[in-house]
């Protein structure tokens, strides 16, 4: 299996236009695909060659509450920030620096060890992070474990155990291996959905 990145991200938000006007205006991430009919729009944003953050309008949606990046809640959650990679430590400051001008409340540099970050909100209160490797600590290469009390799962290493799930013993027959029509499928290969 080989993964290229994150295809992408799908938030929501109740105000398309002043999520553009973050994404592509303000952070410089280009508007690549709008999909859309009265009542819905689904927009994708260009973080890199291989990775896209993409946002659903939703009539109703209202901002999130600020949560502080990484601070403990209870209850059912599943989302507590993105953080997108920099090319170099100035962009930190660039960005930095961007995100004050234009009213919004960001972290100082924060040094993680392997990585060093700041932390804002875009206009629907979602919590992003920008990060820049430290040089030499790139954890891909060496993965590091810091944690003082691991799991024994976790003591496992890095590298995946393939013997824990079953395996595949009964594989989607090549007659089989159907595509079937989705949204954004009739504007951009004139494939009807099928309601």
């Amino acid at each position: 299996m080989g993964f290229n990145g994150v295809n992408h991200l799908a938030m929501a938000t109740g105000d398309m236009d002043k999520t553009i006007r973050f994404w592509r205006d303000l952070l410089g991430m280009r508007l690549v695909a709008g999909l859309g009919e009265p009542g819905y729009r689904h927009y994708f944003f260009e973080i890199s060659k291989d990775d896209l953050i993409a946002f659903f309008e939703w009539s109703g949606v209202k901002p999130v509450k600020e949560k502080e990046h990484g601070r403990p809640v209870t209850g059912p959650f599943i989302f507590d920030h993105v953080s997108f990679g920099v090319d170099a430590e100035d962009e930190l400051w660039t960005l930095k620096d961007k995100l004050e001008a234009a009213g919004f409340p960001v972290s100082d540099v924060i040094n993680h060890g392997f990585i060093h970050s700041i932390y804002a909100y875009d206009p629907n209160g979602i919590p992003i992070e920008f990060s820049h490797n430290v040089p030499g600590m790139d954890i891909r290469n060496v993965p590091q474990m810091r944690d003082s009390a691991p799991s024994k799962i976790t003591l496992e290493g890095s590298i995946p155990n393939k013997r824990i799930w079953p395996n595949v013993t009964n594989p989607t027959a090549d007659t089989e291996k159907v595509v079937y029509p989705g949204a954004g499928s009739e504007l951009f290969q004139g494939k009807k959905l099928k309601k």
